[in-house]
C-alpha cells in the first residue's frame, strides 16, 4: 500500500471518529436539555395543581365566612373575581412558560387572590364565634397547607428552570439550544406586596 493511500485512511478514520464524537455530543446534549424542559414542565404542572387546589377551597371558606359576616359583601365580591380571573388563567396550560407577558399575568392573577383570601381572613378577625368554628378552623388548616405546598412547589419549579436556563445558555450547550428552539424560560418573582411581611393574628 502507498504511503498517500494510508495517510488518506488515517485522516479518513480520524475525521469519522470527530464526526461521530461531535455526532454523540450534538445527541447527548439535545437529550439533556429535552429532559430539563421536560423537568420544568412537570414542576409547572405541580404548581398548578395546588394553585387549583386553593380555587377549590375559596368558595367553601367564602361561604363559611358568609354566614358569619353576611354584610361583607364587597370582600367577597374581590375574592370571587380574583378567584375567576385566577380560574381563567389557569386555563393556559404549559404553553406559558413561552410566553413571558402570559406568565406575568399568570403570577398577577394569583397574587390578586391571595390578596383577596388575605383580606377575607382579615374579616374573620372581627367575628370570634367564626374563629371558633370548626369548618372555617379546618379550611383554615386546607389553606395554610395548600399555601406551603404553593410556596414549595413554586420553589421546585424555579429550581428547575434555573438547571435548564443555565444548560441552555452555558457554551458549548448554547449551540445546540439555540439551532433547535430551546428558550429561556420565566421564574416566578415574589410580589411588592410581599417586600414587607403582613401581620396577620388569629
Amino acid at each position: 500500500m502507498k504511503k498517500g493511500a494510508k495517510i488518506g485512511i488515517i485522516v479518513g478514520v480520524v475525521a469519522a471518529v470527530i464526526i461521530l464524537g461531535l455526532v454523540r455530543y450534538i445527541v447527548g446534549t439535545y437529550n439533556r436539555l429535552v429532559a430539563l424542559e421536560e423537568n420544568v414542565e412537570s414542576s409547572w404542572a405541580q404548581v398548578e395543581n395546588q394553585y387549583q387546589r386553593r380555587l377549590d377551597l375559596i368558595p367553601n371558606l367564602v361561604a363559611t365566612v358568609k354566614g358569619y359576616a353576611s354584610h361583607e359583601s364587597d370582600v367577597y365580591t374581590q375574592v370571587t373575581e380574583a378567584r375567576s380571573k385566577a380560574g381563567g388563567v389557569m386555563q393556559l396550560g404549559s404553553d406559558v412558560l413561552n410566553d413571558p407577558e402570559a406568565f406575568e399575568r399568570f403570577q398577577a392573577a394569583q397574587n390578586e387572590l391571595s390578596a383577596g383570601l388575605g383580606r377575607l381572613l382579615a374579616v374573620a378577625e372581627n367575628y370570634p364565634e367564626l374563629k371558633a368554628n370548626e369548618n372555617f378552623l379546618a379550611l383554615q388548616d386546607q389553606l395554610e397547607g395548600t399555601e406551603n405546598r404553593i410556596a414549595t412547589e413554586r420553589k421546585r419549579f424555579n429550581d428547575a428552570v434555573q438547571k435548564y436556563n443555565r444548560a441552555i445558555r452555558s457554551f458549548p450547550g448554547n449551540i445546540v439550544a439555540n439551532n433547535h428552539g430551546f428558550e429561556k424560560k420565566p421564574y416566578f418573582k415574589a410580589a411588592e406586596e410581599a417586600k414587607s411581611a403582613p401581620k396577620v393574628e388569629f
